[in-house]
């Protein structure tokens, strides 16, 4: 890793929710060592979840959730809310000093309305990141965890894809890698009638492996949201098992875990 006393790490609510606590030990045992983690976490089952509670639909477009109002005051309420203090709650279980903060805090996320908002309503890109927020945290002894809300000049909330922030994240930080953490040990290639995990690959090796069937299924948006990561300045993403001992330790410093994906 390019970066090896920092690094942003991506996570879906729901993962981090099932981790077992040696993953958050081995977080503060990397904190209290000097590295600087950032953790940027999305929470998609749990926002459906309760809008299901409430009678409203979720729908879809592209990837992309439809977000109007009423979805809108949904989406902030259970990533900025609950999955954010859930995940800070467990952190400091673990002795980790930590800080939750949604992208509309200090304008740490400053968004814009996508190109087909007219399809999908208050969707937005990033156009900035307030890293010095984030510096400032960091420098307090906290580790950030950043709800994915964007906010524009005139205070409108946007609903901002998790991969998307957290790429946007990396970048204005100056992090060259992004550690996505999900429940598979990375990208698998059936070798020799055996299933391996391929330590390296392009966007290239990607399309051709989902085009000729060796990546399906639920692995498919899996490695299209880690490949969302990778923008800016940031020029891998690593797949990683959260469940696998001391990955976050392996992956900052020895490497030899996941698979690298690279831009070319």
């Amino acid at each position: 890793m390019a970066t090896t006393n920092r690094f942003v790490m991506k996570c879906g609510g729901s993962t981090l929710a099932a981790l077992p606590d040696a993953f958050f030990q081995d977080l503060r045992e990397l904190q209290e060592s000097g590295v600087q983690p950032v953790i940027v976490h999305g929470g998609g089952p749990a926002i459906n979840e309760t809008l299901g509670k409430l009678g409203i639909e979720s729908k879809f477009l592209n990837g992309l959730r439809v977000t109007d109002e009423a979805t809108l005051d949904v989406v902030e309420m259970v990533l900025a809310g609950r999955i954010n203090k859930e995940i800070v709650r467990k952190l400091q279980r673990s002795g980790s000093r930590s800080l939750g903060l949604s992208g509309t805090d200090g304008r740490l996320i400053e968004a814009q309305p996508v190109a087909n908002a007219h399809e999908v309503g208050l969707v937005g890109d990033v156009t900035g990141v307030n890293a010095a927020l984030i510096e400032g945290v960091v420098a307090l002894g906290y580790l950030p965890v950043i709800a994915p809300i964007g906010i524009d000049a005139a205070g409108q909330r946007y609903n901002i894809n998790a991969d998307t922030a957290a790429g946007a994240v990396a970048s204005h930080l100056g992090v060259d890698t992004m550690i996505v953490v999900t429940d598979v040990p990375g990208i698998m290639r059936t070798v020799d009638g055996e299933k391996r995990v391929l330590p390296q690959v392009t966007f290239a090796d990607i399309e051709e492996m989902i085009a000729s069937g060796e990546i399906y299924g639920g692995m498919i948006p899996k490695v299209r949201a880690a490949m969302a990561c990778l923008h800016g300045n940031v020029q891998e993403v690593l797949i990683v098992d959260g469940s696998a001992p001391r990955v976050l330790s392996r992956a900052v410093r020895e490497g030899g875990i996941g698979t690298r994906i690279l831009r070319a």
